[in-house]
């Protein structure tokens, strides 16, 4: 085991993506000067961290070298490999079929290069997003900068062990049932999960019975998420509440829910109290907060793995959408058995679609009452490259995913927003995730929220963290 990051005194040093894009307008260094950092800040890490699905660098230094506008010109990213690029292959970290180059930009990434980010190319996602980590038996595990023997979470696994070794400050992922806040809290980055629809979102999507998948971004700062929240605003019209320009805290005071269980599962001793020590923090700050019975409903875990299954379904049997490269045989254990699982409960699917869409009025009277949620954003530590790999049988690989990822797929079913803050440590000296939600619309009140918490008690810092014993 190792800590891995690729900080250094180049132009980037250890500046968030607020900073480079100012440093850029200032001119104390060009577009193409970040890229090239970039690019040999990815050279260096990635061979320990297998985080790269396809890289575009000489495409990225031609769109440097031209003017650009948006508030991020000239900020290095990259893109989650299930997200369509032109002329890039989409490969979904899956090994079944030989992906062509995509015909179009999906459109969040059209938005993405409005706000002036220029793609260094693709980061590794777990097979199709399906698991909270990505361990490929052909390309290998996505590793974590903090601790190599570890995991860094997924399903945008190769975007957060990115961002948090330092070689871009800012990465796009997705998250359909904790993808952007399960790597947040694995490698000490900000995880922010809009509301739905609040971002461009993939036609396709629309189509579902439940939209489970936002888009957004993993960065290092609470600034990063707020300004990327408010040009995504600028840039994307929706009815939604205005999040608007979320600079700092609010002088609001909160009441704030907190549980430690949910799905039947409860968070480790060791995350419980890191829980609670966030609780007494808050109560510092002059906020209320009050232990709950969680509201998720006891048939919800069933329910929201039944439907995830049927998304496995589509995947596992779309041979003739994929050309003659495909091979059903190198689809890996977590998808097959997500598949036949549904298969076989296939009946059930309408009433668990129908309970998962009456969680939306639940959620709202929950939100009627408390401002903020608060609980841990996984419910044990970070596992070791291995534990969770989809090589396993389906049936030992899906517990084990779901007692440790019980507590995000709630705000995904709801819509409503979500951040994990790395606010937290474990006694191995790695970072622990606490995850704030809050009612549809109401990301301002969470962007002001970790606001405060960032000023009052710090974030999980890899540049200056300790050796490993």
């Amino acid at each position: 085991m190792a800590r891995v990051h690729a900080f250094t005194d180049d132009v980037l040093g250890s500046l968030d993506a607020v900073g480079v894009a100012e440093a850029v307008r200032r001119g104390d260094f060009t577009a193409l000067e970040a890229v090239e950092a970039a690019i040999a800040r990815i050279d260096a890490v990635d061979p320990e961290l297998g985080a790269m699905a396809y890289r575009t660098f000489d495409g990225a230094r031609v769109q440097a070298g031209s003017p650009r506008s948006g508030f991020f010109a000239g900020v290095p990213t990259l893109i989650k490999d299930n997200t369509d690029v032109l002329g890039v292959p989409t490969r979904n970290g899956t090994d079944s079929y030989a992906a062509g180059p995509a015909a179009r930009n999906a459109e969040v990434v059209k938005m993405l290069g409005k706000l002036g980010l220029i793609s260094l190319g693709k980061s590794q996602l777990s097979e199709f997003g399906f698991s909270a980590t990505a361990e490929h038996p052909r390309f290998g595990p996505v590793r974590n900068p903090w601790d190599t023997s570890l995991v860094s979470g997924a399903s945008s696994a190769g975007s957060g062990a990115l961002v948090a070794a330092g070689a871009v400050p800012l990465a796009h992922g997705n998250d359909g049932g904790g993808s952007l806040r399960i790597p947040a809290s694995s490698c000490g980055l900000v995880g922010f999960k809009p509301t739905r629809d609040r971002l461009p979102k993939n036609p396709m999507y629309g189509l579902l019975p439940v939209n489970l998948v936002v888009d957004g971004v993993l960065c290092r700062s609470v600034r990063d998420a707020a300004a990327f929240m408010r040009e995504a605003e600028r840039a994307h019209h929706t009815s939604l509440p205005p999040i608007g320009d979320i600079t700092g805290p609010s002088a609001k005071r909160l009441r704030i829910a907190m549980y430690t269980e949910a799905l039947g599962r409860s968070a480790s001793p060791e995350v419980a109290d890191l829980v609670k020590k966030t609780a007494s923090v808050l109560e510092e700050l002059g906020h209320v907060v009050e232990e709950v019975v969680p509201p998720v409903p006891e048939t919800f875990d069933e329910d929201f793995v039944l439907y995830w299954g049927s998304l496995a379904v589509a995947l596992a049997n779309a041979g003739p959408l994929r050309g003659r490269s495909w091979d059903r045989t190198r689809l890996d254990n977590l998808t097959l058995g997500l598949s036949a699982a549904t298969l076989k409960n296939a009946r059930q699917v309408p009433a668990a679609i129908n309970r998962l869409r009456r969680s939306t009025a639940v959620a709202e009277g929950f939100h009627a009452v408390y401002d903020v949620v608060l609980t841990p954003t996984v419910a044990h530590v970070t596992p070791e490259v291995g534990y969770l790999a989809p090589t396993q049988p389906y049936d030992l690989v899906m517990k084990r995913l779901m007692d440790w990822v019980a507590f995000t797929p709630w705000q995904n079913v709801t819509g409503g927003p979500a951040v994990s803050l790395p606010l937290q440590q474990t006694a191995s000296g790695v970072p622990h995730g606490m995850m704030f939600g809050a009612a549809p619309g109401r990301e301002s009140l969470l962007l002001e929220l970790a606001f405060e918490l960032e000023e009052a008690m710090g974030f999980a810092d890899l540049l200056s963290a300790p050796p490993l014993p």
